[in-house]
């Protein structure tokens, strides 16, 4: 055991600072408040990420890690403080807000720009003249969407559940939460890791960044100033996400290589093109991303693929998993972590080995609970999963 030395006089801070460091937590404060108490930083200033039992981002392998899908979406409504709270203590890793932008340029956490499925705003006559219909990244949608509306008209708005019929459980929460900010859940997360004395780290989404481009709303440059904005955010696990390839790039040189960054290329098994790509004329397609020179050309920019489950062990014609592909392996020759997404554990979503006979519908955590493990028997790096105590129990 590591010899811990007290300063003669310790303030609360510096009290709460050695409490961490006796714990074997990552350091939180600046390291000019540890030294001005009397401490040695944990970690050299530059670096003081990283996660209990796992190496500091951008080094090293450690154990898969466990992306809270949006919180515990399983469990809650999605994108809520009440997801993100539950995930956390279920042993998340790292929390997930896919961030879409108002109209008068906040970020704020919702699965897409369409408000119909996540919100009450339905139920909102003041917003009845507002209902539209749009095409966004080729799927089209009539209802409400998030450009049209203010941060303060947003945050009248409460949060439901978007597939009640699977998540009965989650949707007697519908109507207790507010639309969150990204900053709000930066607020909250550095709050959390505080309280747990555990490092937790951040899986932001830039949703729709050609989209919202063309409309006068670029995302990429609100987004940097929010990290550069949270001492949080400068020093602990970020990684983040697109389906697009040249906002990853702009955040790449814009960010460098920090040691608790990474980027995130999502992809999808499918021989269409990521919006960007269309929007220039280009003819790259997920498909070739996913190839051994794909794999390549991303890791030029970015530091993780993140495909579908079913791209990495793919479902034969009865439902059951086929062979794994050679995904997990190509990618990794490249120099990628390979982070998929999303485990689901209701028996509509699981492969047909995992099924039970509750009905589809039934919420089935043994099945997926197995089924995670055969995908970290894949050679895995991390996973998404609405359900992260059951991701962890598959890391047991």
């Amino acid at each position: 055991m590591t010899k811990l030395i007290l300063p003669a006089r310790l303030s609360r801070r510096g009290f709460i600072q050695t409490a961490a460091a006796a714990a074997g937590a990552s350091l939180l404060l600046p390291a000019s408040s540890v030294l001005a108490a009397g401490l040695s930083p944990a970690l050299p200033p530059a670096d003081l990420s990283g996660l209990p039992g796992v190496a500091p981002v951008g080094a090293g392998n450690g154990r898969p890690l466990v992306f809270g899908h949006r919180g515990a979406s399983a469990l809650r409504p999605e994108h809520t403080l009440a997801s993100y709270a539950k995930a956390i203590a279920d042993g998340a890793d790292y929390i997930e807000p896919d961030l879409v932008s108002t109209k008068d340029g906040a970020l704020v956490a919702r699965h897409e720009a369409f408000l119909s499925e996540t919100t009450d705003i339905a139920s909102h006559p003041e917003f009845a003249s507002r209902k539209t219909r749009k095409t966004i990244d080729g799927e089209t949608h009539e209802g409400w969407f998030v450009d049209d509306f203010t941060l303060a008209e947003l945050k009248t708005l409460r949060a439901i559940e978007r597939i009640p019929q699977y998540r009965p459980g989650s949707a007697q929460y519908n109507g207790m939460f507010q639309v969150l900010t990204f900053e709000e859940i930066i607020d909250f997360v550095a709050a959390e890791s505080a309280a747990r004395g555990r490092i937790i780290g951040i899986v932001p989404e830039l949703k729709h960044s050609t989209y919202f481009a063309s409309v006068g709303l670029p995302l990429e440059d609100r987004f940097l100033s929010i990290l550069g904005a949270h001492d949080y955010t400068r020093r602990n696990p970020v990684e983040i996400q697109s389906f697009e390839i040249a906002n990853l790039k702009y955040l790449r040189g814009k960010l460098g290589r920090r040691a608790n960054l990474r980027l995130m290329q999502l992809v999808i098994g499918e021989n269409v093109r990521p919006m960007d790509v269309v929007a220039a004329g280009g003819t790259l397609t997920f498909a070739q991303m996913c190839t051994p020179a794909g794999l390549r050309d991303i890791a030029q920019y970015a530091d993780v693929v993140a495909p579908p489950t079913r791209s990495i062990i793919p479902l034969k014609k009865d439902g059951t998993l086929d062979q794994p592909s050679s995904l997990v392996q190509d990618a990794h020759q490249a120099g990628l972590r390979v982070e998929p997404w999303t485990f689901r554990p209701e028996n509509h979503f699981l492969a047909a080995d995992f099924r039970n006979s509750a009905g589809d519908a039934a919420r089935n955590e043994a099945g997926s609970i197995a089924e995670i493990k055969r995908y970290i028997a894949a050679g895995i790096d991390g996973f998404f999963t609405d359900d992260p105590a059951l991701g962890r129990a598959a890391l047991a």
